[in-house]
């Protein structure tokens, strides 16, 4: 297992991250403490997770057990410090969630102190805002985004004030460090900039979706990456499941994430089946599995903090860690860059 360093902050987090989502519905509390205990001993130090989660589905009668899960683990396992926790703020769209409403100052002092309880620690490593108010193009938002209907004085005004209270949450000791989710690089600039300004916390991460068959980082948000030391937490390195094959034919097998969501969040699209079966089947002819070759590319992506696995068996839990071990050949990689250039964006 390869480790990396979140932006300028010194926490070293290994490349494989171990995503929950699914902790407290798709899988059991004991489910979840067997995926973390291998993923433990097998050289993962990094969870993530949110005050959202479990999503699949989401609900109001579930929201917050996947914190709840990780917290009972850490109690009994006594190795919190050995462990890089991360989690994440909701933003607006859930009434449950503080009434629904957008991240504001006043709901991140709230949502802290919840997830500390909820994971029974005294601090979290990484504290993400898990969207921004604003909009963005992320969650197949790209066909609509309108950037020009945003008001830029109240923007910028409402990202300062949720710097100035994310810099008193650190100063508390509650938080080490803070990171986006689903933004965009002029987001991410101008949060270094008010940062710079003002001494509030720099941002060390964005976590965004990166995966074969979405590169949207590839473009400006690696360059911020480069110059800014912000390095990318990839979720959905699998496309929600589709690059391993499964969903080949329209194949919908039970329990998987496809049966429970029925287009994968925008993903499961006639766009998505030829550019999948390239890649499956790239992966094959060089005697690779498809999801592990997936994987190990995020891996070498040279903007790439760590990569974020979910599973809902120890089988596939193996076989994403595994990938950590794979070296990808200059054929296989010449073979995605061919690939990339026929399917660009089939999600």
């Amino acid at each position: 297992m390869r480790y990396n360093t979140l932006g300028r902050t010194g926490i070293k987090v290994s490349s494989i991250c171990l995503g929950t989502m699914t902790w407290g519905s798709q899988n059991t509390p004991v489910e979840a403490h067997e995926q973390l205990d291998y993923a433990f001993d097998r050289g993962v130090n990094f969870i993530d997770t949110a005050e959202l989660y479990p999503t699949t589905p989401l609900s109001a009668e579930t929201y917050g057990n996947t914190e709840r899960i990780i917290g009972d683990w850490l109690t009994s396992r006594g190795r919190r410090d050995d462990v890089v926790v991360a989690t994440k703020v909701a933003g607006s769209g859930r009434s449950y969630i503080r009434n629904g409403e957008p991240i504001t100052p006043e709901g991140i002092g709230e949502a802290v102190d919840a997830s500390l309880k909820r994971l029974r620690t005294d601090y979290i490593d990484l504290y993400q805002l898990h969207w921004p108010k604003r909009g963005h193009y992320h969650f197949r938002n790209a066909w609509s985004y309108d950037p020009s209907r945003q008001e830029k004085e109240e923007v910028a005004a409402d990202l300062k004030a949720i710097l100035d209270k994310l810099g008193d949450v650190v100063k508390a000791g509650k938080i080490r460090a803070v990171g986006l989710s689903n933004d965009t690089a002029w987001g991410a600039m101008k949060m270094l900039d008010l940062s710079n300004r003002y001494g509030f916390p720099r941002v060390a991460t964005i976590q965004n979706e990166y995966n074969l068959l979405y590169r949207s980082y590839d473009l400006d948000l690696a360059e911020v990456s480069h110059h800014e030391d912000i390095g990318l937490l990839a979720y959905s390195p699998l496309a929600a499941g589709l690059l391993t094959g499964k969903y080949l034919g329209g194949a919908r097998p039970a329990g998987s994430r496809l049966s429970i969501n029925g287009d994968l969040g925008g993903r499961f699209t006639p766009h998505q089946e030829p550019a999948v079966a390239a890649y499956t089947a790239l992966a094959r002819e060089n005697g690779l599995d498809p999801a592990q070759m997936a994987i190990a590319f995020c891996i070498t992506r040279p903007f790439m903090a760590s990569a974020i696995i979910g599973a809902t068996s120890m089988e596939q839990l193996k076989n994403d860690i595994g990938a950590a071990d794979v070296e990808l050949s200059q054929d296989v990689m010449n073979g995605i860059r061919r690939l990339h250039r026929l399917y660009p964006a089939p999600i």
